[in-house]
């Protein structure tokens, strides 16, 4: 690992609350100075504002260009996606002026599974505790003006824990389904390069689904998160909310199926329905 710096100018789509607080990453913490410290797979890498410009630095394994463009989505148009997702309705349009920063990150797949699993009826100072702890437990120390932080730890490195080494880490009733699927992925009963390599969302769907502790939701924010599958459309109490609200009109918010929310949000934003469901959950979470 070696440290780096990059400075990219006029970033458009890019404000760091916007990306770091609409529920998709667990392991980027904001600084007094308003920047953003995060631990990545390939290192600590810390993002800060000027104006337009941002300025990425930080102890990584590889270059800081490649992982800056890969991690952050930059060869992606979100503005093509607000293009499109504004002629919905005046709604829409509000949610995306309020969420305009956002971007959809390419983290770790085996990351985003544990860290779902982790967050399964939880919130999220909590999933960030267990994860921290995780890592610290297991994963690899970086040291970093002065820190140290922890790599998330590896298949290898997790499975070496047992179940009740994961429950004094504070996992609760998780504790066997990250045991139970960690040895899955370890044994290559999932095979996670093949996931990666697909892309046919139900399939990848499917697969995650054999996994313990992956139901739908989940499911839907591993391949949003870590698989780039903008037609996966997750949906907890804020989306079933805000997707009532504003499109259903059900009077018992509880009675809304996931079926009619997905029916829903297929119909309004097709096969970037994932894009959509970071606006409105942003939004509604303020706002609502």
């Amino acid at each position: 690992m070696k440290e780096q710096k990059l400075i990219l100018k006029n970033v458009d789509c890019f404000e760091l609350d916007h990306i770091f607080d609409c529920g998709q990453c667990f392991r980027w913490n904001k600084q007094e100075d308003g920047s953003y410290i995060g631990v990545i797979g390939s290192g600590v890498l810390k993002v800060s504002k000027n104006k337009n410009d941002v300025i990425f630095e930080g102890i990584l394994s590889g270059d800081i260009n490649s992982i800056v463009y890969e991690y952050f989505d930059l060869e992606t148009d979100y503005n093509q996606f607000k293009d499109v997702l504004s002629e919905v309705d005046d709604n829409m349009k509000k949610s995306i002026v309020f969420g305009s920063g956002i971007r959809i990150l390419n983290q770790d797949l085996w990351e985003m599974i544990i860290s779902f699993i982790i967050s399964a009826n939880n919130n999220i100072p909590r999933i960030k505790g267990i994860i921290d702890r995780l890592s610290k437990k297991v994963g690899k120390m970086v040291e970093w003006n002065g820190v140290e932080y922890y790599l998330f730890p590896t298949v290898e490195e997790l499975s070496k824990l047992s179940v009740s080494d994961l429950r004094a880490l504070g996992t609760g009733f998780r504790d066997k389904r990250i045991y139970n699927t960690t040895q899955m992925v370890l044994k290559k009963e999932i095979d996670l390069e093949k996931l990666e390599r697909s892309n046919d969302t139900e399939k990848i769907r499917e697969e995650l689904l054999k996994l313990d502790g992956v139901g739908e939701k989940v499911a839907d924010c591993i391949m949003l998160f870590a698989l780039k599958r903008f037609d996966a459309f997750p949906i907890d109490v804020w989306v079933r909310r805000v997707m009532n609200t504003l499109y259903i009109h059900n009077e018992d918010e509880t009675k809304v199926s996931k079926k009619d929310i997905k029916e829903a949000a297929n119909n309004l934003f097709g096969d970037i329905q994932g894009i959509a469901q970071q606006y409105l959950f942003y939004w509604a979470r303020s706002n609502f």
